[in-house]
């Protein structure tokens, strides 16, 4: 969308926090666009859109995007913070069984191009919450949605997710959940939402 298609408006770029999965896109957009901004491009953790300066100026948008738990990450260490987080998700979301192929950290190492230390050290300065829990919090979350499907056997979903055994799966499932595997299919379990997911509220 070019930044031309509605005169006299200006454009901003803006890096954010949370923003790491596809509902996100859809919501900020939705959020943006009902309120009179015309979004011209958009990624994981990064959005950009125009405004009418008669009607709304710049702070207005970050204000309402802030409100919705969207704030601006302004620093490069908030930055890395983010990009970990849409990496994690990629990672044990997106990628299909890649996850038992390799290790967390190498990909992360990679994906990053920065060490495995330093990223766990940050990430527990500003998420209060270890790097490894967060990645352990995400594979429960990918367990719960693949049992849900109800195509693959609990051995398969181990070894998609890089478990070395169903009884290990099994133990972190209830530490994490509180309830065990068997007990959460018969319920219906409850999901997460991605972007949720290590936020204090949602986990002890």
């Amino acid at each position: 969308m070019s930044d031309n298609k509605k005169s006299g408006y200006l454009f901003c770029q803006v890096k954010l926090k949370n923003m790491v999965s596809s509902s996100c896109l859809k919501y900020i957009r939705h959020l943006l666009e009902s309120s009179g901004a015309q979004v011209s491009a958009m990624k994981l953790g990064e959005v950009r859109f125009g405004y009418d300066p008669l009607v709304h100026n710049e702070s207005f948008y970050l204000d309402l995007l802030a409100s919705e738990g969207y704030d601006q990450t302004l620093s490069r260490e908030e930055q890395i913070i983010e990009k970990t987080k849409i990496a994690v998700i990629e990672l044990i979301h997106q990628a299909g069984n890649v996850n038992s192929l390799i290790r967390n950290s190498d990909y992360l190492v990679e994906r990053l191009g920065m060490s495995y230390t330093y990223l766990s050290t940050l990430f527990s300065k500003y998420e209060h919450i270890t790097l490894e829990k967060f990645i352990i919090l995400h594979k429960i979350e990918k367990v719960k949605e693949l049992l849900e499907y109800n195509e693959f056997t609990l051995s398969e979903i181990a070894l998609q997710l890089g478990y070395s055994s169903v009884q290990y799966l099994s133990n972190q499932f209830k530490q994490v959940t509180g309830i065990s595997v068997t007990d959460y299919k018969k319920s219906g379990g409850l999901r997460i939402p991605l972007e949720q997911i290590g936020k204090p509220d949602q986990h002890p």
